[in-house]
């Protein structure tokens, strides 16, 4: 059996690190996070008021072994514990050829198509259009999918984290194609290879990079993946012929065949 990439435990006696050497801050769907480096690994401190006290989660350099600090009295206590998990999970797949996106996924015919791009770009409009327009299309993640190389062929799976859209399937499907949207006067599909390709999907992945192990398991991870799957940038509107071009265009590439 496999081993777990992960676990984390609460422990209410948890003493913050005192060394701690502060690394950034983000304000995001996660709340308000302040990350830390300490002499064991890391340190995640989460809050979603400026006067609440934070949530906290110390993890080992690997993220294999995370403790965490819960507010229960915290009435987004919920949505906190989701965040910790998400952020100890998508550095601890890292070493297992494994990644965690920033993107819409879904499946058309067996094949997985996943859509990147910058908030408010159109991922999930875009998504929508293929759930109308293109017959048989089913919403795989509409906001943080899991690709993973196995056995030389990349797999996407769902996962507990769909952002806006409760969409929490426990299933995969082979990549198609990734594509990085953006919006422009007209529909066109721009192929990427090579260093393109790797440029193009790279934004979209959860990585720490202050962490040099960590970024080169995810570099080792798309160098592989750039060259398996079609990757393509879309620039597009938000029409019918949008969804049709991209999934057209995107099959060209026999490389899941």
């Amino acid at each position: 059996e496999e081993d777990k990439p992960f676990e984390l435990i609460e422990d209410e006696t948890l003493q913050v690190s005192s060394d701690a050497e502060f690394l950034e801050e983000d304000r995001n769907d996660m709340g308000h996070t302040r990350l830390y480096r300490t002499s064991e690994g890391y340190r995640v401190e989460l809050r979603y008021a400026d006067d609440a006290s934070p949530h906290i989660v110390e993890t080992d350099k690997d993220f294999a072994h995370a403790r965490a600090l819960i507010r229960w009295g915290d009435r987004c206590v919920a949505t906190a514990l989701t965040s910790m998990l998400r952020i100890v999970f998508a550095q601890a797949i890292l070493p297992y050829y494994s990644v965690s996106l920033h993107a819409s996924a879904v499946v058309s015919e067996g094949k997985a198509f996943l859509f990147m791009g910058k908030s408010g770009t159109g991922k999930s409009t875009h998504s929508s259009l293929w759930l109308r327009h293109i017959e048989g299309t089913e919403l795989l993640n509409d906001d943080n999918p899991i690709v993973r190389i196995v056995d030389g062929k990349a797999l996407v799976y769902g996962s507990p984290w769909s952002g806006k859209t409760p969409c929490y399937r426990n299933e995969c499907a082979p990549v198609a194609a990734m594509v990085r949207l953006k919006q422009g006067p007209r529909n066109r599909f721009e192929p990427k290879e090579d260093i393109e390709a790797f440029g193009a999907v790279l934004p979209g992945c959860s990585v720490l990079r202050q962490d040099r192990r960590l970024h080169d398991a995810l570099c080792a991870t798309l160098t592989v993946l750039t060259e398996i799957v079609c990757v393509g940038e879309m620039e597009c509107l938000p029409d019918k012929e949008a969804a049709e071009i991209c999934r057209g265009e995107a099959l060209k590439d026999d490389r899941l065949n």
